[in-house]
């Protein structure tokens, strides 16, 4: 058999935290291997229990979500865990940051169980967790603070004018098979296109694509 998926449950209201590692735990293929009310407590769990999937809060005591995403997952992490963000719409702004901080993506607190299961098991496997509509939103709105300075713009990218399409898409908060049906191709060819993009841009996950886009003017 697989070793089950190791998770590590940070929210500081015991209530939430509770009713996160009831569900988790209850799954055969996800295991909590320990909780923590906040960020520092994440980061030093983190180090000694060596989780898969990092379920994280973001406004907590000691060391918010944000900060503890940056020492888990961030540049220059030399051995980055995967974390996924709590939120709720009020705290978007907090998501993004998140995100850039290197968050593998982010559920919503009332989301069904079968979304968060879903999630955890996504960030696992190394793919990124993005509800298109959430994050159409989500990064929309915060636009203006990500663009980039002046001469930093899409004629500097290393893409094709496909891949440029497919990009856009992407940030518009559009899944594979929506860009599938919107360029009349198969699944499997927007999977290469994303990995070339991927690839070529230096990117870890579409997360960070979704990101670049805004950065460069590529998403209006």
């Amino acid at each position: 058999m697989t070793a089950p998926i190791r998770v590590l449950v940070c929210d500081d209201q015991m209530l939430i935290r509770t009713g996160l590692v009831t569900i988790i735990d209850a799954q055969p293929d996800l295991e909590v291997v320990g909780e923590c009310g906040d960020g520092q407590a994440a980061v030093d769990l983190a180090g000694r229990l060596t989780p898969d999937v990092v379920v994280m809060d973001i406004r907590m005591p000691v060391l918010d979500g944000i900060e503890a995403t940056r020492l888990l997952a961030g540049a220059g992490v030399p051995h980055p865990v995967k974390v996924v963000v709590l939120t709720t719409f009020n705290l978007d702004e907090y998501v993004y940051e998140a995100l850039r901080a290197g968050a593998s993506g982010f559920l919503l607190k009332d989301a069904p169980p079968a979304q968060l299961l879903h999630g955890i098991r996504t960030a696992a496997t190394g793919a990124a967790l993005l509800d298109p509509e959430v994050t159409r939103q989500l990064v929309g709105r915060f636009a203006a603070r990500i663009r980039p300075a002046e001469g930093d713009g899409p004629r500097d990218t290393p893409l094709t004018p496909r891949e440029l399409e497919v990009l856009r898409l992407i940030a518009d908060g559009l899944s594979n098979s929506e860009v599938a049906a919107v360029l009349v191709i198969s699944q499997e060819t927007v999977k290469t296109f994303v990995s070339r993009i991927l690839t070529k841009l230096g990117l870890r996950d579409r997360v960070q694509a979704v990101v670049y886009a805004y950065r460069h003017g590529l998403v209006t």
